[in-house]
């Protein structure tokens, strides 16, 4: 058995202006360097091997968070939004409603023009796990979908309607990986508060 650690990255300016990011690489914002910077990674996650998506505001989260060792992974990466990308929901409902409306209740399906579906990325989340198995405990800073593609894997959703447990951005998430499935450990582990100065 593996224990799966998963957290999101810190806030960036698109996050705080609502604009879809995806594969795009954007750095944290201020607001998000300053919370980050403040939190520690839980102690389960203490002797974790570690890793985080090629982007930079993951990258720039485990810094921050007081990682000093990890390997970035591309199976890693926030789902594709394709032509989406950069825009507010707002904005695409404006400029493109019928692919907007095309795409509503296709939970695992839903795919933004030249983007990713979510079953897409639970593939490559689960290839990501089989590939590191053997170690006792796995932890990656990534994104909001693949942390997504987790719990439905976990906890059988189908990403049609609200999650069974709503996921707190803010938090960690343990999972367990045993036998090629993923199952819940401990959803919304709050990040404990730094103590000591940041280095």
């Amino acid at each position: 058995m593996t224990l799966v650690g998963l957290i999101r990255h810190g806030r960036t300016d698109w996050n705080e202006r609502r604009r879809i990011q995806g594969h795009t690489d954007r750095p944290l914002s201020a607001r998000g360097c300053a919370e980050m910077g403040a939190r520690r990674p839980p102690p389960e996650l203490t002797d974790a091997a570690w890793f985080t998506s090629p982007l930079l505001r993951t990258r720039q989260t485990a810094e921050l968070l007081g990682i000093t060792s990890f390997r970035t992974d591309r199976r890693l990466i926030e789902m594709s939004f394709g032509r989406w990308e950069g825009n507010t929901l707002e904005e695409l409902r404006t400029a493109d409603p019928d692919a907007v409306s095309a795409n509503e209740d296709k939970g695992l399906d839903f795919r933004a023009p030249g983007g990713e579906s979510p079953r897409d990325v639970c593939r490559r989340l689960l290839d990501w796990l089989n590939a590191h198995a053997q170690y006792p405990a796995l932890a990656a800073i990534t994104h909001n979908g693949v942390i997504r593609a987790a719990v439905s894997m976990a906890l059988d959703w189908d990403m049609t309607g609200s999650p069974p447990l709503k996921p707190d951005w803010a938090c960690a998430h343990l999972f367990r990986f045993e036998g090629g499935r993923l199952r819940p450990d401990r959803l919304n582990l709050p990040l404990p508060v730094r103590t000591e100065r940041a280095p």
